[in-house]
């Protein structure tokens, strides 16, 4: 049954709230499940061409000896990661690397391992808060990106999400060189920065290992490289996520300290098959459509947003869009609409204080069209406003 919220509009189908708000960080791709009419999950920004088949069979076939524990060192997974990280030198990335439940399990392992003293997002204000939140439950001092007091931490999530702001390599080294301390330690989060082209090992700090080495040797400065792979593969409920630390010596020490077996078997064998030639055609399926897809996206909103003054904010290759609707109240009718329509999407108001913005991930044509057809009379609600 529909339900009318303030000022006219309509009210978002009553959902469980699952999250403890005092201790737990707000995420989207929860509101799926309590949606009788789900049609898609905009809400989060997984590849929209779902889940690879054959990486998906693996993981179901090793539910088969989920008697047994887990390899304790992550092998052979591990190994095919390295060489699909860097193909040109995946024993020098072996050497560094830790896979871990997610990005989140490494993230607070990180945070954890840094020097005691403030942390500081960069360069721009509102991004993945992950980082923050870990942070935060550490007892760190938390200072904005334009404060001149050097942090002990410093996160930089390229590309940013929710933004879609997206620094070069080049460009990312000079921030590094030029903003951050000496003898203090950056998290670098390129989960996002595969969907860049096939081509995108050359514009990442992974073809970066002697510019690394030297950052630290010189300055004391340890760069660690953090990926969430749940998005590019589709497939959060596994959870998988890597690190590549700046020496093999930052690697011993988390690994000391993180909790064994962390990474399950399914996701293991998931991650042993999506890394190499079986599922090619997947990822460069990904590198075609992306695109062209998130152009009709951008297209569509444009039909309704253009009249409202709405601004859509991103990189071409990403797997969603950053949309500030100019107006709180526009923004909440919109979530409301979609969630109704069996489409949610990120509210930006959760967590991120952007009350005017929604993030919206990249779908097919055929389920966008689902989500424009809810958005169409917001034009008429504004009138109302």
């Amino acid at each position: 049954m529909l339900t009318t919220g303030e000022n006219g509009g309509a009210a978002a189908p009553a959902v469980k709230n699952l999250w403890d708000t005092k201790t737990q960080q707000y995420h989207g791709g929860q509101e799926w499940q309590f949606l009788d009419n789900f049609v898609e999950d905009f809400s989060v920004t997984t590849n929209g061409l779902g889940t690879p088949q054959k990486a998906l069979q693996a993981a179901r076939d090793a539910l088969d000896v989920c008697h047994h524990y887990p390899p304790a060192d992550q092998e052979p997974a591990k190994s095919h990661m390295a060489r699909f990280l860097w193909p040109e030198d995946p024993e020098d990335v072996h050497s560094r690397l830790l896979l871990g439940n997610g990005a989140s399990e490494l993230i607070d392992l990180v945070t954890r391992a840094a020097p005691e003293g403030p942390w500081k997002p960069g360069p721009w204000n509102v991004q993945y808060k992950e980082y923050e939140r870990s942070a935060i439950a550490l007892g760190r001092n938390v200072l904005s990106p334009e404060n001149s007091e050097p942090a002990s931490l410093t996160c930089i999530v390229n590309p940013n999400n929710p933004t879609g702001d997206y620094m070069s390599i080049d460009e990312l080294k000079q921030y590094i060189e030029t903003t951050v301390a000496d003898n203090t330690v950056v998290m670098v989060d390129e989960s996002m920065q595969p969907w860049h082209s096939a081509d995108f090992r050359h514009d990442s700090l992974i073809s970066q290992s002697q510019w690394l080495r030297e950052l630290y040797a010189n300055r004391g400065i340890a760069v660690y490289l953090m990926h969430s792979w749940t998005k590019l593969w589709s497939c959060t409920g596994l959870r998988l996520g890597s690190v590549v630390c700046p020496t093999q010596e930052h690697c011993v020490k988390l690994k000391k300290v993180q909790v064994p077996w962390s990474v399950n078997l399914p996701a293991l064998k998931f991650l042993q098959v999506v890394t190499t030639e079986a599922e090619s055609d997947y990822l460069n399926a990904t590198w075609e459509v992306t695109t062209s897809w998130r152009k009709n996206l951008v297209d569509r909103l444009h039909e309704i947003g253009e009249q409202l003054g709405w601004t859509v904010h991103g990189k071409p290759f990403l797997s969603w869009v950053w949309i500030d609707m100019r107006d709180a109240r526009v923004a909440d009718e919109a979530v409301a609409l979609a969630k109704q329509a069996g489409v949610p999407v990120r509210a930006g108001i959760h967590g991120y204080g952007c009350d005017s913005c929604v993030r919206a991930a990249v779908r097919r044509p055929e389920q966008v069209q689902v989500l424009i057809d809810a958005w169409k009379g917001l034009a008429d609600f504004s009138k109302t406003l």
